[in-house]
């Protein structure tokens, strides 16, 4: 490819947009015909679809990641005072839920391969308030959930699977998202399955609490102007449920591409001043992001936008040196893993329909780094 001419971006819709946009269209027009836009036919149908792949009994369709743990927190009744372990190195919305719910997050750092919660270190961080760990199964990694579980049921701790960038991955044969008490998803438009809004879900095995947290999505009300919660305003709606239900046949196809790319990724990137991902055995990521490290990232980036390849950094701020979280009182320095992670992290494009001639391309321009 003549650089001159390479514009490859970050991420790109379109070729998904081009394959399914007649039945994206059928959709709205379905919708539209109903005139009925929130709690309807295509909420429930959604709801049951997604809970049959991901393999739990319920779904709530939410607004949006960031409510799907809010509630799962409020319906697991985790409140004022408690402690919650977080991932020290994932998007602030993890961490922004403990918040919301008055709770307060206790920062876990990652293994630095992999870039999720080390569960060697989440014993040291448990106290007595502590009531519950979120594992993200971050950039579509799976975390190492049996260690997890373990600990979990050894302290007596409720799980939350923050499965916000992880549609369809696998640990030792199980879906993400089936482990936890509760396990939530976010439907970002960039995600693996993303609506064309803002959207979420939160499935679990227990009926009490996904009763629970239908009624907290819904103002509290288990029916019309009955509140029986002090609740909020979240819901499914049915656009994007209709959107989700044509999308949501095509996930494991379209997440089969992204390990193809990644594939070639990781076996074409052979410049010593990159690291590729590592992966646990006996897991299938689904690549929401490939993440490599490099000391000179900067540079890199540069390198990479010089040659037409845009990159993204996930994340360039550590949440606890966030202006909004110096109540926590955590120096620079505290949480190193997360810090470095920060400094050296570099996305590369990952989408479904990037092209072989494309991949090839930022692998070699990464070689010649």
């Amino acid at each position: 490819m003549n650089k001159e001419n390479v514009n490859i971006p970050f991420v790109s819709f379109r070729p998904m947009e081009k394959e399914l946009g007649e039945e994206l269209r059928a959709a709205f027009d379905r919708v539209l015909e109903r005139s009925w836009y929130i709690g309807g036919t295509e909420g429930k149908t959604f709801e049951e679809s997604f809970s049959k792949y991901c393999g739990r009994k319920y779904c709530v369709g939410v607004g949006n990641g960031l409510d799907a743990i809010v509630l799962a927190l409020k319906a697991l009744g985790i409140t004022c005072g408690d402690e919650v372990l977080v991932p020290s190195n994932t998007y602030i919305a993890t961490a922004l839920a403990v918040t919301y719910v008055g709770a307060r997050p206790v920062f876990v750092e990652p293994d630095i391969r992999t870039f999720n919660m080390n569960p060697s270190l989440i014993e040291q961080a448990i106290t007595d308030k502590t009531k519950a760990i979120i594992p993200v199964h971050l950039y579509g990694q799976p975390c190492e959930m049996n260690e997890i579980m373990r600990i979990a049921d050894k302290y007596g701790l409720k799980v939350v699977e923050d499965c916000a960038q992880a549609h369809g991955a696998t640990y030792q044969g199980r879906k993400v998202g089936t482990f936890g008490d509760v396990a939530c998803f976010s439907f970002y438009p960039g995600k693996n399955l993303g609506a064309l809004g803002d959207a979420g879900a939160i499935v679990t095995d227990n009926e009490e609490m996904a009763d629970i947290i239908r009624t907290l999505g819904n103002y509290g009300s288990d029916y019309k102007y009955h509140h029986i919660r002090k609740g909020q305003n979240t819901r499914l709606d049915e656009l994007q449920a209709a959107f989700l239900s044509v999308k949501l046949p095509h996930l494991d196809r379209m997440n089969e591409e992204r390990r193809r790319i990644a594939y070639c990724y990781t076996e074409g990137i052979r410049n010593d001043k990159v690291k590729t991902p590592y992966v646990i055995p006996d897991c299938s990521p689904v690549w929401h992001i490939y993440a490599v490290r490099c000391d000179e990232r900067d540079a890199l980036e540069m390198h990479l936008r010089d040659n037409g390849i845009v990159t993204n950094k996930h994340y360039p701020i550590p949440m606890h040196l966030q202006e909004c979280y110096k109540d926590l009182q955590i120096p620079e320095g505290s949480l190193p893993i997360a810090e470095e992670i920060s400094r050296t992290e570099l996305s590369l494009p990952m989408y479904y329909g990037l092209s072989d001639r494309e991949v090839r391309y930022i692998i070699d321009t990464i070689n010649a780094f």
